[in-house]
C-alpha cells in the first residue's frame, strides 16, 4: 500500500500587428472584405478570441453541479441518502456523467459516502485526530466513538537490516508483526501494521488475543511507558486490497502515518505504519514558536 505535484511553467507570447503603411495589394482586398464581413457578425464591443473585460471565468459544468450538491447536502443530516444520479441529472438539466464526476469529487473530499450496492449518503464529519503519542483506542474514546480492532494477522517475521535497526534487534532476528483493521462504531477507519522486537516482549502474541489495545497491553503486562515518537504523514491511494478492507473505492486517498516509538530509556519499542481513510480523518496539531 501519501501529495506531490509537477509544476508547469506557462508563458504567454504576445502577438503584435505591424502596420507598414504600404498600400494593400489587389489580392489582399478580397481578404480584407471577408474580414470586415466576419467582424460585422460579432457584437460591437467584442473582439474575436478575446473575452470581454467584465466576463468572469467560465466554470465547468460538473463544478456548477458540485456546488448545487453542496447546497443540497448542507440541509441534510449525516447518513441521509442522496438522490440517484438519474434524478439529479434530470433536476440539474445535465448528463449522468457530469453528475457522476461531481459526486466522485465530493466522495474524495469526505463530504459524501458511497456504499457499494446501497447508494451515496451524506458523510459524517471527519474525525479530528490530534497528533500525539496515544493509542487508537484512546483517540476514538476521546471522540465518543466505540473503538474496535480486528487482528488480520499476527506472527513472527525475520527482521531485515532496515527493520532490525528500527526496532533494535540484530539483522535476521525475530520481530513480531501485527496486522490489524481498526473500526469506530462498526465503520472501518484504518489498517495498521506494527513491528516489535520479539525477544523483548515474550508472550505478547497471546496477550493481544485477550487485550486488543497494544499500548495498554505494553503498559500493563510489560511496564512499558512510551515517551516519544517520530511520525511522518504522506498520502497514498487505496489499492484493491486496502479498498476492500476499508470498504471504499479503489484509488481513494489515504493518509499514511509512519511512527517510530521509543520508551523513557530511549529504547525503540515499535515501528508502525497506519493507513487512514482520507475521507474520514484529518489530523490536528498545535504549533508553538
Amino acid at each position: 500500500m501519501a501529495l506531490a505535484g509537477n509544476s508547469t511553467i506557462l508563458r504567454r507570447t504576445d502577438i503584435s500587428e505591424e502596420v507598414s503603411g504600404v498600400p494593400p495589394r489587389p489580392e489582399q482586398l478580397g481578404l480584407d472584405a471577408a474580414n470586415r464581413m466576419t467582424a460585422s457578425l460579432l457584437p460591437a464591443d467584442d473582439t474575436p478570441g478575446v473575452p470581454s473585460a467584465d466576463a468572469g471565468p467560465r466554470l465547468p459544468k460538473y463544478y456548477q453541479v458540485k456546488r448545487q450538491l453542496l447546497e443540497l447536502t448542507a440541509a441534510l443530516d449525516p447518513g441521509s441518502p442522496v438522490p440517484p444520479e438519474r434524478e439529479l441529472a434530470r433536476s440539474y438539466g445535465t448528463s449522468r456523467t457530469t453528475v457522476r464526476q461531481a459526486l466522485a469529487e465530493l466522495v474524495i473530499e469526505g463530504r459524501l459516502l458511497r456504499m457499494q450496492g446501497k447508494g451515496t449518503f451524506v458523510a459524517k464529519p471527519k474525525v479530528a485526530q490530534p497528533l500525539e503519542l496515544a493509542s487508537y483506542t484512546e483517540g476514538m474514546r476521546a471522540h465518543g466513538l466505540h473503538p474496535q480492532t480486528k487482528i488480520l494477522d499476527i506472527g513472527y517475521v525475520t527482521a531485515d537490516e532496515p527493520l532490525a535497526e528500527l526496532i533494535g534487534v540484530r539483522p535476521g532476528g525475530r520481530a513480531l508483526r501485527i496486522h490489524r483493521l481498526r473500526l469506530a462504531d462498526g465503520e472501518p477507519m484504518s489498517i495498521d501494521t506494527s513491528h516489535l522486537p520479539a525477544r523483548r516482549f515474550p508472550g505478547l502474541r497471546k496477550q493481544l488475543e485477550r487485550h486488543r489495545s497494544l499500548y495498554e497491553t505494553l503498559g500493563s503486562a510489560y511496564g512499558i511507558q512510551l515517551a516519544e515518537a517520530q511520525e511522518t504523514i504522506e498520502t497514498v491511494l487505496a489499492d484493491p486490497h486496502d479498498a476492500q478492507l476499508l470498504e471504499v473505492d479503489v484509488g481513494l486517498p489515504l493518509l499514511l502515518l509512519s511512527r517510530h516509538a521509543f520508551d523513557v530509556t530511549g529504547e525503540p519499542v515499535e515501528w508502525a505504519q497506519s493507513w487512514y481513510r482520507g475521507d474520514r480523518y484529518k489530523f490536528v496539531t498545535r504549533l508553538r514558536r
